[in-house]
């Protein structure tokens, strides 16, 4: 994992974990790495990790079964999607449809754009 200096690493980890659950490679029930191991992966403070969970456990996204360790929580996917998607049209959208209105971008120019996107990501899968 490689950070920018743009954002908190401890959010940066949130939006990788985010992005394992929203991808379907993180499951509901899924047990997350522990802290301590987490931390040693990606070469962070613990307490950066610990940050990190304590964020998202209030946020509904992973379980604490104490003794046991933390696990994707059984609404993550669908609590996510909903946030996710309610930020994406509140903060980009915006700014893309500006952008694109600057640069006299229209629908009919940037639908091929957005189809080639999908495949390249399909192939990517």
């Amino acid at each position: 994992m490689e950070f920018s200096d743009h954002k908190t690493i401890f959010l940066q980890i949130r939006d990788w974990l985010v992005d394992q659950i929203l991808t379907g490679k993180l499951i509901p029930g899924d047990k997350i790495p522990s802290v301590r191991e987490l931390a040693a992966d990606i070469e962070v403070n613990r307490n950066t990790v610990m940050r990190t969970y304590a964020l998202m456990e209030q946020e509904g996204i992973i379980d604490n079964r104490r003794g046991i360790g933390f696990f994707i929580s059984d609404v993550a996917r669908q609590r996510l999607a909903k946030d996710e998607k309610a930020q994406f049209i509140q903060d980009e959208l915006p700014k893309l449809v500006h952008q694109a209105k600057v640069l006299k971008l229209t629908l009919a120019d940037l639908q091929p754009l957005i189809n080639q996107l999908k495949e390249n990501q399909n192939e990517d899968k």
